[in-house]
This record gives C-alpha cells, structure tokens and sequence, in this order.
C-alpha cells in the first residue's frame, strides 16, 4: 500500500453529494486507511484492515456504503457488526454526518438497553443501514423483525474485540443468515488466528490493508491526569477550571447526549459553554466555532467526530472528561492545543477501572503522563482571591474611579460609615448570593483504596450473578463491601475490581476459592494480553442449536 494519500477525497472516486458534505464540514485529505480502502469497496471488493480506531476507519467504510445505497430499497442494503453500544452510537451518528447530502438515507441503531418499540418502528418504515451489537441482532433475526436477505454491505468493525467479547458464535449465527454475493469489510486492530479463519470464510479473495498508526503528540503540550471516580468527574472539571489559566478549551465526551448534558452543568455552574456534536447543523457549527474563536465563547463540550479538523488558536486546554480507548483518538484529541508553537495542556480524567487505558496511551507516545490531584478547597480559595486582587488593581487604573471615589465619599459622609465598611460593602453586592470562599465542609471525600482488575475463570456459562461473586470472594478471602469495584461478567470469565495489594493470605484463600463448584483461577488482568480462545465445546447458547453454520 502507498504510503502517500491522495490529495483530496475527489480522487477516490466518491459521488458529487458525499464530496459536498466532507467540504461542508473540513474534510480535505484522506487519512492512510480511507485512501486505501474506499476504491476498492467502491467496486465491491472485499477488504480486511487492519488499523486502530481513530485511524480514520469509520469514513473508510461508511462512505462507499453511501455511494452504492440504493434509496428506493426498503429493506436493509448494509449491516455493520460492533462490540459496543457506544461504538454502535459512534458509527451510526458518523454514518449520519457523511449522508447529510444525500437525503432519504435512513440509518437504525441497534442495540441492547434500548426498547424494542423504538426499533421495531423504524424497521418497519424500512431502513438502509443498520448499526448494531451482535446480541440485539440475533434478537431480531429470531423475532424474524430483521430481514436480512436483501443485504448488499456487511462491515465487521473491531473483529478482534468482538472476539475477545465472546461474540464468536454471533457473529457466525449472523453470518450465516447474510447473502452470499454481499461486499464485506472486517476491521480489526489485530490479525489473530480467529479473525484469519473468519476472513478466509467469509470473504472472497479479499484485499489486506494494514496502516500503522500514528501516536506522535506535541512536545508543546504538558499532558497530565487525573484519577476520579465516575460521580466525582463534574466536581473535578468545575475545579480545575477555577484554578487553571486557560484561554479556550475542549472538552471531549464519548456521545452527543453527554455533550448536552454536561454543556448545561458548566453554564448552570457560571460557565459559557457550548456543546458540539454530530446533530449540530452547519450553520450552528460554524457559528459556535466563530463564538469560540472571538472569544465569546470559552468551552466546547464535543466528542470525537465533531471536534475532527477544529482549528483554533485560541484553544489552551484540552480535557479528556471521557478518556479515548484508543491511542489514535487521544493523539488526535490533544492535538486541538500546542498548534502552531503554543504552548498547550491535556488533562485527562482516568476512573480507577481505566487505569490500563492509561498504560496503553502511555507505552504508545513513549511520553509518561503526569498525574496530578483535584483541586482542594484551599487551592480554590487561593486562587478567588488572586482573581480578586488582581480585579481591584485593574479597576484602580479605570478613569471612572474619580466618579466612584466622590459616590463613596458622599455615603461616608452621610451615613458616617468608615470607608473600609463600604469598600466591603461594595464588595458583598458585587459577588451577589453566591460564597466568596468554598467551605472545608465542601471537600468531597476521599478516594477509595487503589484498585486492580482481577479475572476470574466463572462468567454467564456458570449462570453467576455479583451477589454469587461477592458473596464467595467475601466469604472465603475476607473481603469488605468496601473493597469491590466494577464486576463486570462476561462469557466464560468475570473481570472484578478489588485492593491492588491484596494480602499474601487473601492470595492463597481467594486462588482456592470455588463458585458453582467451579475454581475461580484467580488472576491479575494486566489488560496487555488477550482473552483466551473459546475452543470448547458444549457452550453454545440455546439460539444456535440446530443452526447451520457456513
């Protein structure tokens, strides 16, 4: 593969419509992967790529997808397989920002926690692509509310960590129930032997892309991070704004609805802040970045898709709220600050389940970040009264102050009230009902223990719940309710967060410890190394007995 990119989207062969919507929004060279990608699916060839999310890969598939949607077929022309829920609601808003000149393509999110009624609608009505995790999926093709037998497009984006999710037998079930001259596109980060058996399945004489990724940050930005707690991440972004000297900032959330949400807490807190997302109109969009870069407006709450190719000097300060999962989007993150020369920050917020998202980021810049503590009330208060000195020394130069010198001594005299009484006076009105200075009470309390992840050898198979986890690793290693964190219960296996020392003594119980008869091989999960392979046999849901697998 070249490594050079086109020069502009127009030369990969895209209709006039799409061509439009990536001017519109300041799309002008192809990364590495779209550059690679997009001919050949325009042409129906199948691909596998092998790239990183952020590299691009969204665009990569989505707009040769749009190309070739036939807009009078009700049926659904493309399916695209995610992990997540969250990826799921990436791809179909990006699936929405690339189509905004193509009107009438309708798009469908599909995935678990949302209400069946809302999807069954829009199925009905008749959609073009779906964007959907592989469990609601099979839930529609066993309802018979999915039909599948028109499909032209299938996209398995992050093969690999659908693998690791004990997808497998979904993916395959899904598969199985797909025409058999449909173009079909896997993106995986990683090549390992299930996603090879999967390519040479089912895709025909595919074309290998591999981009490497780029995880080179400025050396103008001081990179920095926080370890809060989940509920204690809007506290931690009020202070560090009260105590940090910024010009403009960023602040990056993983979906549109967190980008309202939070927007609203900042101004509801004094801020002027805007939020930034796919749903935002052009003219809206270009107005906000205007505010922002006259200085109207001092923060944008964006995610990722919304934030590609901001360009303003102004912004100093970059805030990971939601830290990336990928080393690509980070990069690209923190590179809206430190432009050209500037001296810039990024502040990313880590949860204590977070931690090897920060290892990953870290190990891929070579650049340790620097970890730094919330904010205290004394730093708070500290600073207030910096602004506040600093507030009476720019009005002592004001040519005004003759004028107020003489309404002060006139209130002096009159009422016989000492001039400091008044200056303080004058002080109480101007801060309103709002405290001055914070209160020690308002201190939030202290962050729990350092935790690890820890895997353990029982998950859904066993049909196990938290209590049956906590329950038996309390009873026999000792633990408090105190000491668990996130449980998070997968296939064959559980990820718990517990004391990142735990005890000699702790070790030994915990790693003979049995639930549902079955030993727990208690572990340290590193979040490096790969889940281990589900070769058994005898573990298939009950909705793949009797299906035929091709």
């Amino acid at each position: 593969m070249p490594e050079d990119a086109p020069a502009d989207f127009a030369s990969l062969g895209l209709r006039e419509e799409l061509l439009q919507t990536l001017r519109e929004v300041g799309y002008e060279t192809p990364t590495p992967i779209q550059a690679a990608t997009i001919p050949p699916l325009l042409t129906g060839r199948d691909v596998v790529g092998l790239a990183q999310t952020g590299t691009g890969k969204t665009a990569a598939f989505a707009l040769p997808v749009l190309d070739r949607l036939d807009l009078s077929q009700k049926k659904p022309q493309a399916l695209v397989l995610a992990p997540t829920r969250e990826l799921a609601l990436q791809v179909c808003e990006a699936f929405e920002h690339y189509s905004a000149g193509v009107p009438g393509v309708k798009v469908l999110p599909v995935y678990g926690g949302q209400s069946y009624g809302v999807q069954l609608s829009a199925l009905r009505r008749g959609v073009h692509v779906v964007v959907g995790t592989p469990g609601r999926v099979i839930d529609h093709l066993n309802r018979g509310t999915l039909d599948l037998s028109e499909l032209r497009f299938l996209v398995l984006d992050e093969a690999d960590e659908m693998l690791n999710m004990g997808f497998a037998e979904d993916v395959d079930t899904i598969l199985a129930e797909t025409p058999q001259d449909k173009n079909v596109a896997l993106f995986s980060a990683t090549m390992p032997a299930q996603i090879r058996r999967m390519s040479k399945q089912y895709l025909h004489d595919p074309l290998e892309i591999t981009v490497k990724s780029k995880t080179t940050t400025s050396a103008d930005t001081t990179q920095r991070y926080l370890i809060v707690s989940y509920p204690q991440k809007v506290e931690a972004l009020t202070r560090i704004l009260e105590v940090e000297e910024f010009d403009a900032m960023i602040v990056f959330v993983r979906t549109k609805n967190e980008t309202e949400t939070l927007a609203e807490k900042l101004r509801a807190r004094g801020y002027s802040a805007m939020a930034i997302n796919g749903d935002l109109g052009q003219a809206q969009r270009e107005r906000t970045v205007g505010q922002l870069k006259a200085g109207t407006l001092d923060i944008l709450v964006a995610t990722d898709v919304a934030a590609r190719g901001l360009d303003v000097d102004r912004i100093s300060h970059v805030v990971n709220f939601d830290i990336p999962t990928d080393t690509e989007s980070y990069v690209h993150r923190i590179g809206r600050t430190g432009r050209a020369g500037r001296k810039g920050d990024a502040i990313s917020f880590v949860t204590p389940r977070e931690r090897h998202l920060l290892r990953a980021i870290e190990k891929a810049t070579r650049q340790p970040l620097t970890q730094m503590q919330m904010p205290t009330v004394e730093d708070i208060n500290v600073r207030r009264l910096a602004r506040f000195d600093a507030a009476i020394t720019q009005a002592l130069g004001s040519e005004d102050l003759g004028f107020y010198r003489d309404v002060v001594g006139h209130y002096v005299n009159e009422y016989d009230v000492p001039e400091a009484d008044v200056a303080a006076a004058l002080a109480v009105v101007a801060q309103g009902d709002s405290p001055f200075m914070l209160d020690q009470a308002q201190e939030p309390a202290p962050e729990p223990a350092a935790r690890a992840t820890y895997r353990i050898a029982v998950g859904k198979r066993q049909k196990i719940g938290p209590r049956q986890i906590v329950g038996a690793l309390a009873n026999e290693g000792g633990l408090k309710s105190k000491d668990f964190g996130h449980i998070d219960i997968r296939a064959d296996h559980t990820l718990v967060e517990l004391p990142a020392n735990l005890p000699a003594e702790t070790w030994k119980k915990l790693r003979k410890t049995r639930i549902s008869g079955k030993l727990i091989e208690l572990t340290l999960d590193t979040g490096s190394k790969p889940h281990k392979p589900r070769h058994k046999s005898g573990h298939h849901k009950d909705h793949h007995k009797g299906k035929k697998k091709r």
